[in-house]
């Protein structure tokens, strides 16, 4: 599975952005996809997943009511819809894909995301 992430930038405090991972490959394998970040400095933190499937979503309790999560299946992508984004959110965002151990096997390259003040 090769994952391809894109949509990063900067931003200002409230605003929006939206994130895609587009997935090729063995797809049909995944179990679900998710999104996880990564802060100067700090460890990695999950964001948000997908079930491929059923399409249920779950989030990260520092993301909750402000970012969304959604997926294609048509065009095998993930999407994450980032609203009132805040400094805090500044980090690479990575995509990853979940087999049907609950492992994150797979990671995209990770897309910059920068959220000024």
């Amino acid at each position: 599975v090769q994952l391809q992430a894109s949509g990063g930038g900067l931003v200002q405090a409230g605003g929006s952005l939206r994130l895609s991972c587009a997935a090729s490959g063995r797809t049909f394998s995944r179990y679900g996809m998710g999104w996880f970040r990564q802060a100067p400095g700090k460890e990695r933190e999950y964001v948000a997943s997908i079930r491929w499937s059923s399409g249920r979503s779950y989030y990260g309790d520092s993301v909750k009511g402000r970012f969304t999560i959604s997926r294609d299946n048509a065009k095998n992508t993930v999407y994450l819809q980032m609203n009132s984004l805040k400094p805090e959110d500044t980090a690479v965002y990575y995509c990853a894909a979940q087999n049907t151990n609950g492992q994150w096997d797979y990671w995209g390259q990770g897309t910059q995301v920068t959220v000024s003040s």
